[in-house]
């Protein structure tokens, strides 16, 4: 089977990214950069990148960038409950400051990547996003054997990637950037994910895309 091409995409930005406050399972919008920042993405994809799907989750911040895309490339948009971010239970909605006050103990297992510990309230382990994403990625891409697709998700859903392309321990400290908007390219086939490249945010940067927010 030829190897399916992926774009891995986190959304744009928001203003609890912004507040360093959680969001998970949370639909918050695009602010007013993100909104930016997804319209710069579109219009470099559409001039650089032929695609033949688009893959989002259904959460408003990442579907908001995906149809941005859809709507600038012509590919079609489809909504994937599977790309969603980590659950993270009661931590939504605080900051990392009010969950190291609030929760000590659950804070630093969560500090620690402890891939077994669930956040309260209902979250997820690090060991069920990862055989989400797993699953995720293994569904979408085997429909597109020799073509190039467009994944766009969360930080999180980046973060799981990143691991499985690179052989990186679920524990492993994160030294890799998971910026909003940031282009990640990956190869996929059923024997496993490569990594092509990473973190390419040249789009942002590109001032021949300035019309665009004119």
């Amino acid at each position: 089977m030829d190897a399916t091409r992926i774009l891995a995409i986190r959304h744009g930005e928001t203003a609890w990214n912004v507040d360093t406050r959680i969001q998970g399972h949370l639909d918050i919008p695009l602010n007013e950069r993100g909104r930016w920042q997804a319209q710069r993405l579109a219009r470099a994809l559409a001039t650089r990148d032929s695609l033949q799907a688009i893959y989002s989750s259904d959460l408003s911040r990442a579907h908001e960038t995906a149809r941005a895309i859809a709507e600038a490339t012509g590919a079609p948009l489809t909504t994937h409950t599977g790309l969603r971010e980590r659950g993270f239970g009661l931590f939504e909605g605080k900051t990392y400051v009010e969950i190291e006050q609030t929760w000590p103990e659950e804070s630093e297992r969560w500090r620690k990547r402890d891939p077994h510990w669930t956040p309260l309230g209902g979250g997820e382990s690090l060991l069920q996003v990862r055989e989400r994403i797993t699953r995720t990625l293994h569904e979408l891409a085997s429909r597109h054997p020799g073509e190039q697709i467009v994944l766009v998700a969360h930080g999180g859903v980046m973060d799981q990637l990143y691991r499985a392309a690179t052989g990186q321990d679920l524990q492993a400290p994160r030294t890799w950037q998971l910026t909003n908007t940031a282009v990640n390219r990956l190869l996929w086939t059923p024997q496993g994910l490569s990594l092509v490249g990473w973190a390419d945010t040249t789009h942002l940067d590109d001032e021949s895309l300035d019309e665009i927010t004119s």
